[in-house]
């Protein structure tokens, strides 16, 4: 068995979502952590992942929209500071794609996700450290966990959509 834990240096944490249906904003999350505990180095399959973030961290590149999305209308930081994720399974699909199924907790609510995951593979470091690299995909509603608030425009469009797509590029440091 082996822990790994997130290296926030060389991992991204990020959310898409389409506004006013017809571009693409994202955002990141800067502060996070995360550990991987697997019984197997080879293949992944049985690892147990547990990951928060903070909700303060958030940033769009635009300090309104994260003041907008930190307040009680999105993911209310003040009272729910951080989002996390626990897997209940990892399974092997084909080749380096796995599936992770876990609980996802968001503003207090916690739903089941499906996350694709694309296994980058293992190598060493120039300090002698063993790292694994993981890009992980899904997508969740945002109504699911609360994040109701809509806007519509003076034409009837929608301003942020229902959909958001989760894109984490993850690289795990070997415990020694």
């Amino acid at each position: 068995m082996a822990i790994w834990t997130i290296d926030p240096t060389h991992s991204e944490v990020q959310f898409k979502v389409k506004h006013l249906m017809i571009s693409t904003v994202t955002g990141t999350f800067g502060t996070y952590e995360g550990s991987i505990e697997t019984a197997n180095d080879e293949d992944f399959v049985g690892t147990s992942v547990n990951f928060s973030a903070d909700i303060d961290s958030i940033s769009t590149g635009q300090e309104q929209r994260d003041g907008h999305l930190k307040s009680g209308e999105f993911f209310d930081a003040e009272n729910f500071p951080k989002l996390s994720f626990v897997s209940t399974s990892m399974k092997k699909k084909e080749g380096d794609s796995y599936t992770l199924e876990g609980n996802l907790t968001i503003k207090g609510v916690t739903k089941p996700v499906s996350l694709n995951v694309e296994f980058g593979g293992i190598m060493g470091d120039f300090y002698g450290n063993t790292k694994a690299g993981f890009d992980i995909s899904g997508k969740i509603n945002r109504q699911d966990f609360g994040l109701t608030w809509s806007g519509v425009t003076e034409a009837g469009g929608i301003v942020v959509s229902d959909e958001v797509k989760l894109v984490f590029n993850i690289q795990a440091a070997k415990q020694k």
